[in-house]
């Protein structure tokens, strides 16, 4: 019988897959982290083809530690860090250059000069997005015009462009599906949310041949079958990570709210089916397409969450891994206010400084690691403030509940200061792993294990619950400090 799904999870550091039962149950998984390339100040890189080995690794691993067989996997789901822009040689599904990650900051200037002809109204109407380096047009754009390889393939009709998730599956399916679906599409600032294809008028502002770019499919489809794990298996569902998450939180109604603290943090409010734009610097995007119909959602992007703790082990070692940040956290000296404003690839929303770097104030002699950990976790749930407060703005709606995931979550004091400072109470899910969670209900939609898309609110439940403890005072004087350090470190170039 085929009783399983097998869920990809390609995110920034790493590649993880799980393997879940029909009743979507936790059965084993596999993960790699990958290497990070930093080729200049600002750069962020990822050898494409370590990407896909790191997939084929780890879910060959994955269905040797189920213990199954691949002829019992039914169907696969992919989720995949968003934006990270590949373009490859479709006569020999080779990269021509290496990936440039969402991070990335190379195309900054050609952004602002966007911005500075008038075009940032437009671009906002038609993708929902903020002008920015962030998305994949302005890196394709880069790779076009800086890769004489793209140049030369390009005239010979060779050259093609995907999101990860589009490059897995040209790779995953030997060259027969060259597809990507709405809500990666909704990430290029190439696509037009409303009308559902590619805009002609923005492949026009950023120079990108229509011809290079993937068919957009819905989020759950039949995306192609693969023969790399040992029997032939359809690929029928597929998000970017931080749309699948929403879906792997339930967050189906509007209004619904889910937060993920992974390599960033991102805050999703589901919308319903009628797009609104943001007022305060927030996305307006597609959060799943289902039989051709949108649900959007209004999304803030924070670039640096767990990196920040990558950070202290891998920069400053100060930690051997992230799981020590509990302990320090609770030895911080509480009469020390330090403050980290983790701007290493600039500043996301609602800031949008490309070129704001990182800075830390408040240091006394006293300040030692505790101090250090505790402002590096404390970063993230400050930057969540400032999602919180234009997400307010922006819907009309007071929000007192939201539904965490992600690795920081797993440390109780981080989401307990979280509920503390935004004064909701947050929800850990009972499995936390909720983007891979995402992308099998999608698979699992679309193969009929599940029978209605809404069944998937009846499978989700809470592990804890966090309320807020926290006098207002308090909180007001803690936030007043982040507010400065914001503009601090806006001004350090």
């Amino acid at each position: 019988m085929k009783n399983y799904i097998l869920s990809i999870d390609q995110g920034t550091t790493s590649t993880r897959v799980i393997i879940f039962d029909k009743k979507f149950n936790f059965i084993s998984s596999s993960q790699k982290e990958f290497k990070q390339i930093f080729p200049r100040d600002g750069e962020v890189e990822h050898d494409p083809e370590e990407i896909y080995q790191s997939v084929l690794f780890t879910a060959k691993d994955a269905i040797r530690r189920a213990k199954i067989k691949p002829t019992q996997i039914k169907s696969i789901g992919i989720t995949n860090q968003r934006e990270t822009t590949v373009l490859w040689d479709k006569t020999n599904g080779k990269a021509i250059y290496n990936a440039i990650v969402w991070q990335d900051r190379r195309t900054v200037k050609f952004c602002k000069n966007l911005v500075q002809k008038g075009f940032a109204k437009k671009i906002q109407k038609t993708t929902g997005l903020v002008v920015d380096s962030y998305f994949s047009a302005s890196k394709i754009n880069w790779l076009l015009k800086n890769v004489k390889a793209a140049k030369e393939l390009l005239k010979k009709d060779r050259l093609l462009f995907g999101t990860i998730d589009t490059w897995l599956l040209w790779k995953l399916t030997d060259g027969q599906s060259h597809y990507t679906e709405a809500t990666n599409a909704s990430r290029t600032m190439l696509f037009d949310i409303k009308k559902n294809q590619w805009s002609k008028e923005m492949l026009h502002i950023f120079k990108v041949p229509e011809k290079i770019l993937p068919v957009v499919k819905d989020s759950a489809d039949d995306f192609g079958q693969t023969t790399k794990f040992g029997s032939n298996i359809p690929i029928q569902g597929i998000a970017g990570d931080q749309q699948a998450a929403t879906i792997g939180q339930a967050c189906l109604e509007p209004g619904s709210i889910k937060s993920t603290y992974g390599t960033g943090c991102f805050m999703i409010m589901n919308v319903g089916s009628k797009l609104k734009y943001s007022k305060n610097k927030l996305l307006s995007t597609i959060a799943y397409r289902i039989k051709g119909k949108n649900t959007y959602a209004l999304e803030g992007s924070i670039f640096i969450a767990g990196a920040a703790v990558q950070w202290l082990r891998d920069s400053l070692k100060i930690i051997k891994n992230a799981k020590e940040t509990e302990n320090l956290y609770s030895k911080n000296d509480p009469s020390q206010n330090v403050y980290l404003v983790p701007a290493f690839v600039g500043l996301g929303a609602p800031y949008w400084d490309g070129e704001a770097r990182g800075a830390l104030f408040g240091l006394t002699r006293n300040t030692g690691v505790p101090e250090l950990v505790k402002a590096t976790l404390d970063s993230v749930v400050y930057q969540t403030k400032d999602l919180i407060s234009a997400m307010e703005k922006d819907s009309g709606i007071k929000i007192k509940k939201i539904k965490v995931d992600g690795g920081m979550v797993n440390n109780n004091q981080f989401v307990q200061f979280l509920s503390n400072l935004l004064l909701c109470v947050c929800l850990r899910p009972k499995i936390n792993e909720t983007t891979s969670l995402g992308a099998a209900y999608l698979a699992g939609y679309q193969s009929g294990l599940i029978k209605k898309f809404t069944d998937i609110n009846q499978k989700w439940k809470s592990e804890k619950k966090f309320v807020h403890k926290m006098n207002k005072r308090d909180i007001e004087k803690l936030y007043l400090g982040w507010q400065k350090a914001i503009k601090g470190a806006l001004i350090v170039k």
